[in-house]
């Protein structure tokens, strides 16, 4: 008997591993195209790394930080007497994390594509620059924010190494789809783990698939209005 815990969980930790990774990839994104200091390219490297790094090694770095021993793990036990470690939110900070930077990726790649010259123009008519960021600057790169976020979704749906160091697999509460399957693999229940790999490929193949048919769509429309 299917249970359905993993996959309501799996898709609630993608969507706030995506809220997160929105807000802060974009912002970092355009604040990094911006400005230049000594050091950028070595912290843009390490923007980078949770990409390139084993998910593992990941996860052990954020065990380091939030367990019980870390530095941000004891000063949320002591002052809000709450921990992260081995909870959901553990595993939507794993999730947010190793998706970061196919946001950021794909955010500063878009952003670097706007032309200057459309932003300074809107400059010169009177325009702050909170509004030429959301009327000229992520208009012309939406179609790369998009392919961020589906891509970071995905990632964060099927996270496995991090997650299962900080949130572990307890059933009912941190086991998400990869961790489900893994455990069912393991306990030779390969119905059960081809049934949830069945789930979670239809998932990952509908949100490209919806990508695909919106990218397609959009350039039809740009065609018809005469823009290509």
């Amino acid at each position: 008997m299917i249970e359905w815990q993993p996959v309501i969980l799996s898709i609630k930790v993608a969507l706030m591993s995506l809220a997160i990774v929105s807000i802060f990839g974009i912002s970092i994104a355009y604040v990094m195209r911006r400005t230049e200091f000594p050091g950028k390219a070595a912290v843009e490297a390490l923007f980078t790394m949770p990409l390139v790094l084993p998910p593992v090694v990941t996860g052990f770095l954020l065990l380091i930080l939030i367990g019980k021993q870390g530095p941000i793990g004891r000063l949320l036990s002591e002052t809000l007497h709450t921990q992260v470690i081995f909870t959901p939110y553990a595993a939507i900070l794993a999730g947010s994390v190793v998706s970061f930077p196919l946001m950021y990726q794909s955010t500063k790649a878009a952003f670097q594509g706007v032309d200057a010259n459309l932003e300074d123009a809107a400059r010169t008519l009177g325009a702050n620059e909170w509004r030429v960021f959301w009327t000229v600057t992520v208009p012309l790169s939406w179609p790369g924010l998009v392919a961020g976020l589906v891509l970071s979704f995905a990632r964060a749906l099927g996270e496995f190494g991090a997650t299962i160091m900080v949130a572990g697999n307890i059933p009912g509460k941190t086991q998400t789809i990869p961790l489900a399957i893994y455990f069912a693999a393991e306990s030779n229940d390969l119905t059960l783990a081809g049934v949830y790999v069945l789930i979670i490929s239809a998932i990952t193949f509908m949100v490209i698939f919806g990508l695909n048919i919106w990218d397609k769509s959009r350039g039809r429309t740009l065609s018809n209005r005469g823009l290509f």
